[in-house]
């Protein structure tokens, strides 16, 4: 690629994206049908996960006819209390995210027990115009922001220059979806951490209460932490029976943390 094409590609970028905080959707939710041999005396509000989890844990023990008359979240509470989890299994939530680093999708992919996942692919998805996240500790910071800004964009300026001089290594690679690939696959190594993805997950109510333990606490890296505390209120509000246990509280680095009430669920 000659200097003019590099600095018209340049000039045809438009200004990425910048996210200061995630933005989570719920994909799906449990969706419950009570068989009517085995029906259970549901009582009090709940949701259809919640009742999902109620129904498998009085099978167990064949109590559908609700003995001690709990209402569906106080059965639930006495769950967590017993550290009876497993009943939990059963409702899963699936959530798109967008707005999340590659740097925190590394970590989230670590928590494989429970969970599923599907990412934006680097290797087929132009990245010519990707978004990207700005740190948590340089929020606010014009002068930390605007040094870090320049690195980025620097950086999103030689993939689309790399991806155009590949493009043209591998011209003889007649099929062009497939010499795009090769393009890109390459030249993403030079796109930073902070770069802008998204990833669907899904996952069970016990294995995101353990995931969300671990990353909502003082000690979790802030973007992830960050992600962690707006789930929490996410599914506090989709499911109180699961994850009412979570408070969320501010923390002496005047950050947003939580903590849980019945830990190993």
């Amino acid at each position: 690629m000659t200097a003019t094409t590099a600095q018209a590609s340049r000039a045809s970028m438009t200004s990425p994206r910048y996210y200061t905080e995630p933005v989570v959707t719920v994909l799906s939710r449990p969706s419950f049908t009570m068989p009517e041999h085995l029906a259970v005396t549901l009582m009090g509000e709940s949701t259809d996960g919640e009742q999902l989890a109620e129904f498998a844990g009085r099978l167990c023990y064949m109590s559908q006819h609700n003995p001690a008359k709990r209402e569906t979240r106080e059965y639930l509470e006495n769950i967590k209390k017993q550290g009876h989890g497993s009943v939990l299994e059963h409702a899963n939530y699936s959530l798109l995210f967008e707005g999340v680093s590659r740097s925190l999708t590394h970590e989230l992919v670590r928590h494989r027990a429970g969970f599923a996942y599907s990412q934006l692919s680097q290797r087929y998805v132009d990245e010519s115009e990707a978004s990207f996240v700005v740190p948590p500790a340089m929020v606010g910071d014009d002068t930390l922001e605007s040094a870090w800004r320049e690195q980025v964009e620097g950086a999103q300026a030689k993939y689309v220059e790399l991806v155009g001089e590949l493009m043209t290594r591998y011209s003889w690679v007649a099929d062009k979806v497939h010499r795009r690939k090769m393009a890109r696959e390459a030249a993403r190594a030079v796109l930073p951490n902070a770069t802008e993805t998204k990833i669907v997950v899904t996952g069970n109510a016990r294995a995101w209460r353990t995931m969300l333990e671990l990353r909502s606490s003082e000690g979790a890296e802030l973007e992830i932490r960050r992600m962690a505390v707006v789930v929490i209120r996410l599914l506090q509000h989709e499911a109180p029976g699961f994850f009412s246990d979570f408070e969320i509280y501010t923390a002496d680095d005047r950050r947003e943390a939580a903590r849980v009430f019945y830990h190993k669920v």
